[in-house]
């Protein structure tokens, strides 16, 4: 039996790179299935459209820097960041939405910053933020779950509408986010949010067909299915339960302490918990080793930043879904709790 000195730092799970975003990608999976079973074939093109993009400009941008490009391509962090960033928006999106998502954040938040292991935020919530910024129509056209929708749309129906905006019988984005009721349907989040500004009390506004269940019909199994998978990561320790704790607590108990005071203008914590991106943010997107925070204690703090941030943005700001915006916010703070929360050398004292 061998023993090897190594210097530090000794991790206690040694994987490369590539095994770890590879692991990341499978525990997507289950999400990735609820989201077509609810949302349709545009998930699945839009995955492909981002992953073919990223690794486009992952090549060149590493052929550009005189670097061999199959070493980096299969890191697998392109894949991650792609798969990412087409998940958080619309299915039926235009497909020059995606690509430019894609190259923004590979190219600029990635590369721009030196590559893996360089970007200060979290390139895939960076397209995200730019993309939604800029083409707010586009980014906000969420389809009714396929159970309130009253049209069916199959494979090519799907794939016509993001390449040319319409499907082959004509049908606009816009028609097609009718619901059965002829209603145009919105997400949970954005539902309440706008009934509430509007002076409906929550109670009211949580009487819609969309709140089926107990936290959004579709929206909830989604959120599900990225808990299943965010909590397989933490038990292989791919990720640590810091932030995702973290995010959830600061999200959750000022949505519970809201219920507590103001329960008329409050949608509760498990609405807030299983709407939105809320889990695919706790366990994916918060968790990237590069742009988070990286003591134990740091990350706890670096969730509930992102949590109340979460909150905040969703209660009193102006977008109903908030983790692109509270994650970035975080990484722009990731120096100083660094700063403050490094662990001490034994025999040294904490610099002030």
């Amino acid at each position: 039996m061998s023993f090897r000195i190594a210097p530090s730092p000794h991790g206690h799970v040694q994987r490369a790179t590539s095994d770890v975003m590879r692991w990341v990608v499978l525990a997507l999976l289950p999400g990735v299935i609820v989201q077509l079973v609810f949302f349709g074939w545009g998930v699945l093109f839009q995955l492909v459209l981002a992953i073919s993009t990223a690794y486009v400009c992952e090549a060149l941008c590493v052929q550009a820097r005189d670097r061999a490009a199959w070493p980096v391509l299969k890191d697998n962090t392109a894949l991650v960041t792609a798969s990412l960033l087409a998940l958080s928006i619309p299915p039926l999106t235009p497909w020059w939405v995606i690509v430019i998502g894609v190259i923004f954040a590979i190219v600029v938040v990635k590369h721009v910053y030196g590559g893996v292991g360089q970007n200060i935020f979290n390139p895939a919530m960076a397209g995200y933020v730019l993309l939604l910024v800029s083409f707010p129509v586009q980014m906000t056209s969420w389809l009714p779950p396929m159970q309130l929708s009253q049209y069916s749309l199959g494979l090519w129906d799907s794939l016509h509408v993001i390449l040319f905006e319409f499907t082959p019988d004509g049908y606009s984005v816009e028609q097609l986010r009718t619901s059965v009721d002829g209603i145009t349907m919105a997400t949970p989040l954005d539902s309440a949010k706008t009934d509430l500004s509007l002076g409906y009390t929550a109670s009211e506004a949580l009487q819609k067909p969309i709140f089926s269940d107990f936290a959004g019909l579709g929206w909830q199994w989604l959120n599900l299915a990225y808990l299943a998978g965010g909590l397989l990561l933490i038990k292989l320790r791919i990720i640590s339960w810091h932030i995702p704790l973290g995010l959830l607590l600061g999200l959750c108990v000022p949505a519970l302490l809201q219920v507590a005071f103001a329960p008329d203008t409050s949608i509760g914590p498990l609405i807030h918990a299983l709407s939105g991106a809320t889990m695919l943010g706790a366990f994916f997107i918060a968790t990237d080793p590069v742009s988070a925070a990286t003591s134990n204690r740091g990350r706890l703090y670096f969730g509930l930043l992102i949590g109340v941030l979460v909150f905040l943005i969703r209660t009193w700001g102006g977008y109903p879904d908030a983790i692109a915006f509270a994650v970035l916010l975080a990484n722009m703070c990731v120096p100083v709790i660094d700063k403050y929360t490094k662990p001490t050398a034994y025999g040294h004292r904490r610099e002030s």
